[in-house]
């Protein structure tokens, strides 16, 4: 079977959102520590997108967004994307103590909200992969991640320009962090996992789980 089809079973989906989620209370855990306040996160989704959806999802290529790019090595190397919009991430510095100041309509950004965007990306692709890690026995390395102010097109497009030639799809794992933010229900991102071509068969092998499920 081709793990990057789109029709990619119900079964697997399952498996990773409950990896998603395992990560995710990792996730939460740090993000109270940074945050001195109880966060709850979870993976509300799962899912198989294209290329153009992904981009979609993200407001569209020109939708400028706050971005945090990572590549994967090891076992089963890759690429993620965690992506928030600017209104997102002025909620998420808000929160942060010492009133660091973040207006998306005001450059330039300050150094220390973007350094905090960056470690939020850090922990939350950090968390997924040790998840991952755990449950395949894999050993998935990710890279200093890398934050980007830009437009989707642009923040995406360059880990699009390998795998494009091998593949139409990605997985994208909703994340929501909950409770503890003022005036709102939750701080909404998206995660993009853009695996090599020959790493979800690495993947689900590991998991046990069959080929043709």
């Amino acid at each position: 079977m081709n793990f990057f089809d789109k029709n990619i079973s119900s079964l697997k989906l399952d498996i990773l959102k409950e990896i998603g989620n395992i990560g995710a209370g990792h996730a939460a855990t740090a993000l109270s520590t940074l945050l001195n306040k109880k966060i709850d996160m979870s993976v509300p989704d799962v899912k198989i997108v294209s290329f153009d959806e992904m981009i979609d999802m993200a407001g569209g290529a020109e939708n400028v967004v706050a971005g945090v790019f990572l590549r994967i090595e090891g076992d089963a190397p890759g690429s993620m994307f965690f992506v928030l919009p600017l209104v997102q991430a002025e909620i998420f510095i808000r929160e942060l103590p010492g009133n660091i100041p973040f207006c998306a309509d005001e450059l330039p950004y300050d150094e220390l909200a973007l350094s905090a965007l960056q470690e939020l990306g850090n922990i939350l692709s950090g968390s997924y992969l040790s998840s991952l890690s755990d449950f395949t026995k894999l050993s998935l390395l990710p890279s200093v991640p890398m934050l980007s102010i830009d437009m989707v097109g642009a923040i995406i497009g360059t880990g699009l320009l390998e795998i494009s030639q091998v593949s139409d799809y990605a997985i994208v794992i909703d994340t929501a962090l909950n409770e503890g933010f003022q005036n709102t229900d939750a701080v909404n991102g998206h995660f993009f996992l853009l695996p090599d071509p020959e790493s979800f068969q690495i993947i689900f092998k590991a998991l046990g789980v069959p080929d043709h499920e």
